[in-house]
């Protein structure tokens, strides 16, 4: 069913929890992480640091949660040309604590796109194109200005100020969401325009590709 922006919410990770050793990670359909004593549950929210670079920043929900293992729900690594066997340690953190950006305007997002080399052999009058990965992934979105002071308004504050990492959490209506790894930079400086409220903008770096899941 197709859906539109209205009745979405925004979501930052404010904290998150020690990082737990990741051990191992398989190659399957949905990666088995290995971490012992993890303490995760099932529909917690975590970053991944990990040597494999396709994975490493990436936000996932945690699925099958077990003692010292938990899915990484939509983490495909069974490709060992992307993934080789062995390999993919590091660490792993649950965000602990997620505070909702509120009186939030004009959300939109960029980058992504697969980008191109082009080149053209000498004997040929056609230039031939080949994909070199994608570019980077951005998001914005405006506040209303008089927002200051609210919880989300400082969350943003604080997260310009010390430029940690952190996720942003877009939930539909329909409880869809998408998760974002990124840094954020909140603009404090006031837009003005006459017709329109005041309001000021906020830009998410991506640090990997979003995650999606279905409601």
């Amino acid at each position: 069913m197709a859906q539109v922006p209205t009745g979405s919410t925004f979501f930052v990770a404010t904290a998150f929890a020690a990082a737990k050793t990741v051990t191992a990670i398989s190659n399957a359909v949905e990666a088995v992480v290995s971490s012992t004593a993890h303490g995760f549950s099932n529909g917690d929210i975590v970053e991944m640091t990990s040597s494999w670079g396709r994975l490493q920043k990436r936000a996932y929900r945690v699925k099958t949660s077990l003692a010292d293992s938990f899915v990484l729900e939509g983490a495909d690594t069974s490709n060992t040309n992307f993934f080789p066997s062995g390999g993919g340690v590091g660490s792993v953190r649950k965000a602990s604590t997620f505070v909702q950006l509120t009186t939030v305007m004009n959300p939109s997002a960029s980058g992504g796109e697969s980008k191109k080399v082009e080149y053209k052999y000498v004997e040929s009058d056609v230039t031939f194109s080949i994909n070199d990965g994608f570019a980077a992934v951005n998001r914005s979105l405006e506040l209303d200005a008089d927002s200051i002071g609210s919880p989300g308004y400082t969350a943003l504050k604080t997260l310009t100020d010390v430029q940690s990492d952190t996720i942003l959490k877009t939930v539909t209506k329909s409880g869809s969401f998408t998760l974002l790894p990124c840094t954020v930079a909140l603009n404090e400086e006031v837009v003005y325009q006459d017709g329109q409220i005041n309001r000021v903008r906020v830009e998410f770096s991506g640090n990997n590709r979003s995650t999606r899941y279905a409601a």
